[in-house]
């Protein structure tokens, strides 16, 4: 998935203003050079006029900093570097810890969004990517998992 359509479902999903998103990227790392006024042409589309594309570290910073924001951080460790490597795995791995999700929640959420998965279709997806039944993420389950998390979170709409 592009990074500027995860920012923006997440935002979406938890009803954050753009202080807020800011905020959390600073959770992340205090020092990050993101300005309140970068983040409406992050959360453009594609094709519409001022769109300019999420960079890895800004998703990196936005997802690092969710956790920090529900689980709190732990000050008797040093803080982790980011990884600004982010694949579709990694932002469902950092999903799942901000929102201290288990097994359970996981397959509810995409029963919820229509979209079944069995147990090790879910766990092959946070296996280490050398291992044998390592499974990449694609678009299409991330996709889903965020639609489901944000039926979670905000409900039903009604129809």
């Amino acid at each position: 998935m592009i990074n500027n359509d995860v920012l923006r479902s997440i935002r979406y999903m938890l009803d954050l203003g753009d202080a807020k998103v800011v905020e959390i990227i600073q959770l992340a790392d205090p020092h990050f050079p993101l300005d309140r006024s970068d983040l409406p042409a992050l959360l453009k589309k594609e094709d519409e006029d001022g769109f300019m594309p999420c960079s890895n570290r800004v998703l990196a910073h936005f997802l690092d900093g969710l956790v920090v924001y529900y689980r709190g951080r732990d000050e008797s460790q040093p803080p982790r570097p980011v990884d600004t490597h982010v694949t579709n795995n990694l932002i469902l791995k950092k999903l799942r810890v901000a929102f201290q999700l288990k097994d359970v929640d996981m397959h509810e959420i995409f029963q919820a969004a229509g979209f079944p998965l069995t147990k090790p279709e879910l766990t092959a997806l946070f296996r280490q990517a050398g291992h044998k039944h390592f499974r990449l993420c694609g678009d299409q389950i991330l996709r889903n998992f965020l639609k489901g998390l944000t039926l979670r979170f905000r409900g039903a709409k009604p129809g």
